[in-house]
C-alpha cells in the first residue's frame, strides 16, 4: 500500500504560488517529487517519517528558469581570467597580470567579461594588455560576447593588418591610418578566436557542472541554453551536455538551442531535425533553434528601423544588421514552425524585433497557430506599433531587465547614439504586460549576472540593486509578482515545463526557499533577498 504521507513538508512561512490569481497558502506538501497538497492539507499530510522545512517566515516560491543563458560559456569563463567583477581598467590589468604570472604555463591568456564603459568610444587597444601578457597572445571576449579585445600578439597571430578586409558581418576597429587598435566586433571577433586554443571536452564539462552549481545557488532550476551547438565563431558545448545528461550529472532541465548558421539556408532544416532527434538525452531537450537577427547597439550592429547618428549628433548611413535576410527569415521560420521547432530569436534593435515578428506572422499564415511557443530575446527596442503584436501572434517577449537601467553603457554608448527618438522605446516591460504579452525572464549569463533576484529588482525598480541614478523611463516598470512570474511561469512556459513554474498540486516539486518573503520588504530592497534552499523534484540541489 502507498504510504499517504508526505515525503516533505514546508510550513511555518508564505508560500507564494505564482498563479494567476496570485495565491498564497501556509504549507506545502511533497511526495515522489510532487506536490501533493497546499495549506491545511499539506500538514494533515506529515507522518512520522515526514521531513518538515520551517520556513521560520522565509518565503517558498517555484523555482526560477532562465529562458535565456549560456551556462558552458558562463562556466568556462568562471575557470578563466574573469573581467566582470569590475569595470576599472587598472583593475582589469592587475586581473590579467594576476593571472598571467599564475599560468605561465598556458600559450594563450584567455578570459572575459570586460565592459565598453571601460573604454573611450567602448574601444580597448592592444597596448594595454601587451605589458600584462608577457608576450603571450591575448583574447578577451566583452561581457555581450559580440566584441573581443586583443593584445598585439595575437593580432600577429592572426595576420591581422592594415590590409586586412573587414569579415562579413563584423569590424576590425582602426586607428585613423588603418592599423588594427586591438578591438574586432561581430563576425571580426572569429579572426582570433578561430585560432585561439578551444576548451577540451573535459574543460567544456567542467565549465557545465562548475555553472550549473551557481545557477542552483541562485534559485534556478531549469534553463535554456540559447547557444547548444554554434558555428559563426562561436564554440559547439552540446558534448558538454551529452556527458553530463547521459551520466546523470544533469539535476536541472534543460532546453538546448540548436543554432542556426546564417552563412546557410533552408538546406541546414534536416541536420537540425536529426540533431534535435539525438539529443533528447534525459533531462536535455534539444527542440529549439536559435536564430540572432542582429547584433548590440553599443557596436552599432543592432538592428534599427532609423538609422544611427555618429558622436556629433549627425544622421549616418548605418541601421545596423540583419544576419538572416528578412524574406529569407520568413521561409526559414515557417518551415522550422511546420517541423515543431520552437524558434528563439535574438532581436535587440526595433528592425530586427519586427523581423522576427513578421517571420513569425507568416508561420501562423501557412501552419495555423501551432504551439510552438516562439520567443524574441533582449528587445532592447521595440516600435510601439510592434507592442500588441506579441499577444497577437503568441510571441512571449524574453527580458533580460538587469539592462533597464541607467547606466553608463546606456547613457555614454547607446542613448546619444540612437536617432529619431528610438531611445524612448527602449526595454518597454510595461507597456508590453499591458498589451497582453506573455513574459519570461533570462539573464544572457555570462553577459550579465545569473541572479534572478537583481533581474527581477531592476524590471521593478527600473534601476540597479545600490543605484542612485534616476530610474529608467520609470513608466516601463512591472509590479513585483508580474516580474517574479516572468521568471518562473513565464519561463517554464518558453521551456514547455508546464507542470512547474507555479506552485499547485500535481506540479513538480521544484522550489526555492528565499531568506525573506521578498513581497512584504520594500520595492527597492527586492535584490537584497537571497536563496537559502533550492530544490529539484524535491531533492535539495543547493543548500546555503
Amino acid at each position: 500500500m502507498t504510504d499517504p504521507h508526505a515525503d516533505l513538508v514546508f510550513t511555518g512561512g508564505p508560500v507564494h504560488c505564482l498563479d494567476a490569481a496570485r495565491s498564497q497558502s501556509s504549507a506545502l506538501a511533497v511526495r515522489d517529487g510532487r506536490i501533493v497538497a497546499l495549506g491545511v492539507g499539506a500538514t494533515a499530510a506529515v507522518g512520522p517519517k515526514t521531513e518538515i522545512v520551517d520556513l521560520a517566515g522565509r518565503a517558498l516560491l517555484p523555482g526560477f528558469q532562465d529562458a535565456h543563458v549560456h551556462a558552458v560559456f558562463g562556466g568556462l569563463e568562471l575557470g578563466q581570467c574573469d573581467l566582470s567583477g569590475t569595470t576599472d581598467l587598472g583593475e582589469y590589468r592587475r586581473l590579467i597580470k594576476v593571472y598571467a604570472d599564475a599560468h605561465p604555463q598556458v600559450e594563450w591568456i584567455l578570459g572575459g567579461g570586460w565592459s565598453m564603459e571601460s573604454f573611450p568610444g567602448g574601444v580597448p587597444t592592444a597596448e594595454l594588455l601587451d605589458d600584462v601578457t608577457g608576450g603571450r597572445p591575448a583574447f578577451f571576449f566583452n561581457r555581450d560576447h559580440h566584441g573581443a579585445w586583443v593584445n598585439s600578439a595575437a593580432l600577429r597571430r592572426a595576420g591581422i593588418d592594415r590590409g586586412t578586409p573587414d569579415p562579413a558581418h563584423g569590424v576590425i576597429n582602426r586607428d585613423a591610418d588603418g592599423h588594427p587598435v586591438g578591438a574586432l566586433q561581430e563576425g571580426a571577433v572569429s579572426l582570433v578566436a578561430d585560432i585561439a586554443p578551444k576548451a577540451t571536452a573535459a574543460d567544456r564539462l567542467t565549465g557545465l557542472l562548475r555553472a550549473q552549481e551557481l545557477l542552483h545557488s541562485l534559485g534556478i532550476t531549469a534553463w535554456q541554453d540559447a547557444m547548444l551547438s554554434a558555428t559563426n565563431g562561436y564554440p559547439d558545448v552540446t558534448d558538454a551536455y551529452c556527458t553530463a545528461a547521459e551520466r546523470d550529472l544533469l539535476t536541472a532541465d534543460v532546453v538546448g538551442a540548436l543554432w542556426w548558421d546564417r552563412d546557410r539556408g533552408a538546406e541546414q532544416i534536416p541536420e537540425l531535425t536529426a540533431r534535435r532527434d539525438l539529443l533528447r538525452i534525459g533531462r536535455l531537450d534539444a527542440s529549439t533553434v536559435k536564430i540572432m537577427q542582429d547584433g548590440v547597439a553599443e557596436n552599432f550592429t543592432a538592428g534599427m528601423t532609423v538609422p544611427y547618428r555618429d558622436s556629433c549628433g549627425h544622421a549616418t548611413a548605418n541601421r545596423g544588421l540583419s544576419f538572416v535576410d528578412p524574406l529569407k527569415l520568413r521561409e526559414y521560420v515557417t518551415a522550422l514552425d511546420a517541423l515543431d521547432f520552437q524558434v528563439h530569436f535574438h532581436a535587440l534593435g526595433d528592425r530586427a524585433v519586427r523581423e522576427a515578428l513578421d517571420a513569425i506572422a507568416a508561420a501562423r499564415a501557412a501552419n495555423g497557430f501551432r504551439d510552438t511557443r516562439p520567443h524574441l530575446a533582449h528587445l532592447q527596442v521595440v516600435h510601439p506599433s510592434d507592442v500588441a503584436r506579441f499577444a497577437q501572434l503568441g510571441a512571449t517577449a524574453n527580458l533580460q531587465a538587469l539592462w533597464a537601467a541607467h547606466e553608463p553603457q546606456m547613457d555614454e554608448l547607446t542613448i546619444p547614439f540612437l536617432g529619431g527618438g528610438l531611445a524612448g522605446h527602449q526595454y518597454p516591460f510595461g507597456d508590453l504586460h499591458r498589451a497582453g504579452a506573455r513574459l519570461a525572464a533570462g539573464s544572457d549569463w555570462p553577459v550579465s549576472s545569473p541572479n534572478p533576484l537583481l533581474g527581477i529588482h531592476t524590471a521593478v525598480n527600473r534601476r540597479t540593486l545600490g543605484s542612485t541614478a534616476p530610474a529608467f523611463r520609470p513608466g516601463q516598470s512591472i509590479d513585483a509578482h508580474t516580474a517574479f512570474a516572468a521568471y518562473t511561469s513565464g519561463s517554464a512556459y518558453v521551456n514547455r515545463r508546464d507542470d512547474t513554474g507555479t506552485l499547485a498540486v500535481g506540479h513538480r516539486a521544484d522550489l526555492v526557499v528565499l531568506d525573506r518573503d521578498p513581497f512584504a520588504v520594500a520595492v527597492d530592497e527586492i535584490g537584497r533577498c537571497t536563496v537559502d534552499l533550492t530544490f529539484v523534484d524535491g531533492r535539495v540541489v543547493f543548500s546555503r
